[in-house]
């Protein structure tokens, strides 16, 4: 929807099923865990007010007022989230590109685990249930084994898209929030005093309280309630603004309903405590305990499916703004935002059901759960501050800065506690997307820096040849239209290797040649183009300006442009003789491919000559051009070239001769 989708009805029940499935999630274990932050400690009154005071106002500061208030406010033509907030402030600062490319990498890793606990914990509520006198699920085995299941059904059906299972999604959510506010008041009508813990007090006493074991570093489990909280920034180009907005507060109130209900049945059950296998669950009546978990599965699987969809979206952005290789994409429905990346979703499908079999319980998955996304939510807070810096006065952007900077640094050193009970598994998935999106970024920037000037041409001083090669008889008509897919400069400099295809290795005589030239905009949904015929009729610099969410199917925006060429006189129609289409106004076109290989005639430090080459090894095992240009069923010929970077220079060869072999010689 984006920014077309205003406020409907109908648009606020896809917001729901869309946006909130992840923090929607949230109560099936928050309270678990911080039940279980307490060790062998005793359980008080102190300590459970506490947790709800801390849980109540995370919510308020950093999903509401930081993300809905403020970053919802960072519209990138109707598109938000961290790639799209990143696009929009890169022309300010160069360092910038840091937090967005460690903020990105955490967000992708980070979801490996949503899948993974929310729906182990789901499952958890069946183990030791009878249902008319049978239990399904005896034990932790069984639950790991039904988890497998769904998660893989679920990455199987991605390949046929999801519009119409999606669509059941937001009916689902309605009864989900109905069911966490109905049995939330419930259980909290039996202890109204509760409520005290609305002030921040009781929380801010916890925090340094000698009944909380962990003191300040509690926080890595209050965390846990706002891991979704990125989710309405990132899914505002989907639903539109103003359904986030009117749905949010429905949805925080029964999010906050549900866990006080929840500390309400804890502190009636004190001293039972070490029985409880989760509160969630023991909350609810017998007759009521099926459903309910039966409800949260569907839940749970809507999370996954919005965190699939999810990385689909953070990787075409990532793509789009050259930060990560290209990867295929298809697009399984005509639903706007359905695209579908068959190696995303496998390489996300292995990580989810590894992650699964090496924790095996959802306590030990959200021991590791949340340290990623409080990087991602950090490098968001570093992304806004410079945005406002543009749109309100500097103090208000420095106490944004040092406010929501300082809460999120103490959730991150909180977070850190959980690097060795299961969080180095997220923390090295980062620093392996990272690397990639390093290698890909900087090794692209640093080949055409260190690009030898030798290597570099003017396409403007070789117009007369070109023109000469196309009216040339003796050479046989290599193709009507020869495409370059080049990088053309505003000065004409175009790589030696381009123009060396046409006219060195093999000449390619054609009436018209094609130099395109493909831009990435800041903006998502950009798409024109600006041709250039260099004084000519035949030779089009043709450059190409497309939104990082726009595809890049080069083909269908060529056969535009040589109709708008042909109308406006600018080059000559090719009709041809034999053809199956009555009025075929233009000939066959050939694609023209560089594939470069780095020479070992290259001289650069170890370190250089490496990340070059892990550059060009990434681009050679992703998508081929091929594939990123929807060039599938066009005439595409690849030639390998080798890449010149600061050639070695070579030793002047001298004539030694040799006396006898001359004498020999003369004889």
């Amino acid at each position: 929807m984006g920014q077309k989708g205003r406020f409907s009805l109908i648009g606020c029940l896809i917001t729901l099923g869309v946006v909130y499935g992840d923090i929607g999630t949230s109560p099936l274990y928050v309270m678990n865990a911080l039940l279980d932050d307490l060790g062998n400690q005793r359980l008080t009154t102190e300590y459970v007010l506490g947790c709800l005071s801390l849980i109540f106002w995370t919510l308020m500061l950093i999903t509401t007022v930081k993300y809905v208030l403020i970053a919802m406010s960072a519209s990138n033509k109707g598109e938000g989230g961290i790639f799209a907030l990143y696009a929009l402030v890169r022309k300010n600062t160069k360092w910038l590109l840091l937090p967005a490319l460690v903020g990105g990498a955490a967000l992708l890793a980070d979801g490996t685990l949503t899948p993974a606990v929310t729906v182990t914990s789901a499952l958890e509520g069946l183990k030791g249930l009878a249902i008319n006198g049978q239990v399904f699920v005896n034990n932790q085995t069984d639950v790991v084994i039904g988890t497998i299941v769904i998660l893989t059904i679920l990455f199987v059906i991605q390949n046929f898209g999801t519009a119409t299972i999606g669509k059941a999604f937001g009916p689902i959510m309605v009864l989900w929030f109905g069911f966490l506010a109905v049995f939330g008041v419930i259980n909290l009508s039996e202890n109204w005093g509760i409520l005290r813990a609305l002030s921040p007090v009781y929380g801010i006493k916890l925090l340094f309280s000698p009944v909380n074991p962990l003191k300040i570093f509690i926080l890595g489990s209050i965390f846990l309630a706002t891991t979704g909280a990125e989710a309405l920034y990132s899914d505002m180009g989907h639903v539109g603004r103003s359904n986030v907005y009117a749905t949010w507060p429905l949805v925080y109130l029964s999010l906050i309903l549900n866990y006080f209900g929840q500390g309400a049945w804890i502190l009636k059950h004190a001293a039972a405590q070490h029985s409880m296998t989760n509160p969630f669950y023991q909350m609810l009546p017998d007759n009521f305990r099926f459903f309910g978990i039966v409800l949260a599965t569907l839940a749970a699987i809507i999370a996954s499916q919005a965190l699939i969809t999810g990385s689909f979206t953070l990787v075409e952005e990532a793509m789009g703004l050259k930060l990560l290789p290209h990867l295929k994409m298809t697009y399984p429905s005509l639903e706007r935002g359905q695209v579908y990346i068959s190696k995303v979703n496998w390489l996300l499908c292995a990580c989810t059901l590894l992650i699964v079999l090496y924790f095996q319980t959802s306590d030990h998955m959200e021991a590791a759960y949340g340290l990623a996304i409080t990087l991602t939510m950090l490098m968001t807070t570093l992304l806004l501050h410079n945005y406002l810096q543009k749109k309100v006065k500097q103090y208000w952007a420095t106490l944004f800065l040092v406010v929501f900077g300082l809460i999120e640094i103490l959730f991150l050193l909180a977070s850190l506690t959980k690097i060795m009970h299961g969080g180095y598994v997220t923390l090295l998935l980062t620093l392996l997307i990272l690397a990639i999106m390093v290698i890909w970024y900087f090794g692209n920037h640093m080949r055409d820096d260190l690009m030898d000037e030798s290597e570099k041409v003017s396409l403007f001083k070789y117009r007369k040849q070109l023109i000469e090669l196309s009216q040339d008889d003796s050479i046989p008509l290599f193709m009507n239209n020869v495409v370059m897919l080049a990088k053309v400069k505003p000065d004409y400099s175009v790589k030696r290797e381009v123009l060396y295809s046409i006219l060195d290795k093999q000449p390619k005589r054609a009436k018209v040649y094609w130099f395109v030239t493909v831009n990435t905009t800041d903006e998502p949904d950009t798409s024109y183009y600006t041709a250039d015929m260099m004084g000519t009729r035949n030779i089009v610099n043709l450059q190409l300006y497309l939104g990082f969410k726009t595809s890049h199917q080069v083909g269908g925006y060529l056969r535009q442009v040589v109709n708008d060429l042909i109308k406006k006189g600018a080059i000559d129609e090719q009709p041809q003789k034999y053809t199956t289409l009555a009025g075929r106004r233009i000939g066959d076109f050939c694609f023209i491919m560089i594939r470069e290989l780095l020479s070992s005639d290259t001289a650069l430090p170890a370190w250089k000559h490496w990340l070059i080459s892990a550059r060009i090894f990434l681009q050679n095992h992703s998508s081929t051009p091929i594939q990123w240009f929807g060039l599938e069923f066009s005439d595409v010929r690849t030639e390998r070239v080798p890449l010149f970077l600061k050639r070695r220079k070579l030793k002047k060869v001298y004539l030694k001769e040799i006396k006898n072999s001359i004498k020999s010689s003369k004889t």
